[in-house]
């Protein structure tokens, strides 16, 4: 696994989107944490506060590496298969980066009223640390 994706295990949305992300990456690029697992977030000493911040993605080989909330969509959409291009599409347009840092700030922060919460706790089947590529 080359990034840590961090995310909400309990958000309606956040699940949807991690499991869409490992069914098309199959674990070749991201393994996944939810930030409800405290002793793995520790490792990366990613605090409660962080997390209400929204989703983080971690550099495996270099753990300073960080991306954050929207900057981090971004950057697992450059690491994904010709997203790169549709990355510098999207951050070429005026203006469109702002809209999308804000649209992330308001989905975050009304996630669950807006897309529910789930009963327990969501675990990938690509869990951080997993060697599994298959």
């Amino acid at each position: 696994m080359n990034y840590h994706v961090i995310y909400d295990g309990n958000c309606n949305l956040c699940v949807t989107f991690t499991k869409l992300l490992a069914k098309f990456d199959r674990g070749q690029i991201f393994d996944y944490v939810p930030m409800q697992d405290e002793a793995t977030l520790e490792q990366f000493d990613i605090t409660d506060r962080d997390c209400q911040m929204g989703m983080i993605l971690i550099d495996g080989q270099q753990t300073e590496r960080r991306w954050q909330g929207s900057s981090a969509a971004e950057e697992i959409g450059r690491l994904l298969p010709l997203g790169d291009a549709f990355v510098a599409a999207y951050r070429s347009i005026p203006g469109m980066k702002w809209i999308g840092d804000r649209t992330y700030e308001q989905v975050r922060d009304n996630r669950y009223s807006w897309f529910g919460k789930t009963e327990s706790t969501y675990y990938s089947d690509y869990p951080f640390g997993c060697n599994d590529k298959s």
